[in-house]
């Protein structure tokens, strides 16, 4: 632990915020894919040390470092190559047009990644669209309406003020924002008097506290929101807060909000009291070394028992498993749909990165499921190769 466990919160900036875990020695970033083993071991490491506001109900890394950040062309987080998150996404595309009257519209999505969701709105409503993110690579989605979209390869600000949105969406990148006030100021700035729809979507910090879902904690987030501090950034930033819900088995946490035109009122009930969250806080820590305990036994065991196991998943669940297990010398493979990720081996601990097909060549003893919402997909895809493993969830 640090010398001082105190924080400043980076949401609502009171002075009570207190560390209260720390994950140490992992990646400090996730999602970038190495052509070597070499390269993949040789990445620098940090500390997570991570701390709960308990007047906002933020949970964050007050030692986040933005300068070690990198979301280059290199940096591949797509998860649209699975059935059951595609199901999803496009799940929520129709719902977002249906009750927002997407049809003919002008959207604009901050973080679009490699431009698959923008497009899924932009189909289903007959939208216009402008996708922003460093990251995007052109060509490399499927869908073929890109004549209505532009895709810009920089961070949203108020350059961009002069493009208007009847809607603006963010999902999976308020979580990677250092001074989310700043941004969200910036962002209902560049609202202005327009009647602007926002819709936000990230991990659900709750989720992660009560599940113990701690594969999910990786230094790119350095921001876990629970719904009483993105309610609380949201309204203090001049959004009235329409909506607050889960999605994804609890694992997401969605937020809809409009510019507010009178003073700000009280917060609804069920997102005003962070201190529903004192208990789960006060035994993360304990539940946490004991989860991270169990596991390495059950590798153990497996290791010693001459098994072969393979993780399903090399995304940020399973590159913080693989690392914060050390499971080198013990896993040799993580299996991954995406053909963007295949040959390419996981940052930190080095295991090459295989498509699901040489599975019926290794024959594995255990397949390790690195997101249960997965593994059903997981299961089928597997027997049907004639492979009878175990399967796992973590």
């Amino acid at each position: 632990m640090h010398a001082s466990s105190s924080a400043t919160c980076t949401v609502c900036h009171s002075q009570e915020s207190e560390i209260f875990v720390e994950v140490p020695n992992v990646p400090v970033l996730c999602n970038i894919l190495w052509p070597t083993r070499e390269e993949a071991v040789a990445v620098s490491r940090v500390d997570i040390p991570l701390a709960f506001c308990p007047d906002c109900g933020h949970i964050f890394n007050p030692e986040f470092d933005l300068s070690l950040m990198d979301y280059s062309q290199a940096y591949e987080n797509s998860l649209h190559f699975s059935p059951r998150f595609q199901r999803y996404a496009e799940s929520l595309a129709r719902d977002l047009v249906k009750r927002h009257d997407l049809h003919g519209k002008d959207i604009i999505e901050i973080g679009s990644g490699k431009g698959d969701f923008l497009e899924m709105l932009c189909e289903l409503g007959d939208n216009r669209g402008i996708g922003f993110d460093p990251s995007y690579v052109p060509g490399e989605t499927e869908r073929a309406k890109t004549s209505q979209i532009e895709f810009i390869q920089d961070f949203y600000s108020e350059t961009y003020t002069d493009r208007s949105a009847d809607f603006i969406v963010c999902r999976h990148t308020l979580e990677h924002i250092e001074d989310p006030v700043s941004f969200m100021d910036m962002v209902r700035r560049t609202i202005g008097d327009r009647e602007t729809t926002v819709f936000f979507e990230v991990p659900n910090g709750l989720y992660t506290l009560r599940e113990t879902a701690i594969w999910d904690i990786i230094y790119e987030h350095c921001s876990l929101f629970t719904k009483y501090s993105l309610a609380h950034l949201f309204e203090q930033a001049g959004f009235e807060v329409t909506d607050i819900h889960t999605t994804f088995g609890d694992q997401y946490l969605c937020i809809e909000a409009r510019p507010r035109r009178e003073p700000a009122g009280a917060a609804a009930n069920h997102w005003d009291d962070p201190n529903e969250m004192a208990e789960d806080v006060a035994r993360f820590a304990l539940r946490y070394q004991q989860k991270t305990a169990e596991q390495r036994q059950m590798l153990a065991d497996m290791y010693a028992a001459g098994q072969k196991a393979v993780i399903w998943g090399s995304g940020s669940k399973g590159i913080t498993f693989l690392n914060m297990l050390e499971t080198a010398n013990g896993i040799e493979y993580a299996v991954d749909i995406n053909p963007r990720k295949q040959g390419m081996h996981i940052t930190g601990s080095g295991q090459r990165i295989i498509p699901p097909t040489f599975l019926a060549e290794y024959k594995p003893n255990a397949v390790i499921v690195m997101n249960p919402l997965y593994l059903d997909e997981i299961r089928q895809s597997v027997q049907e190769m004639g492979v009878e493993p175990i399967f796992l969830t973590v």
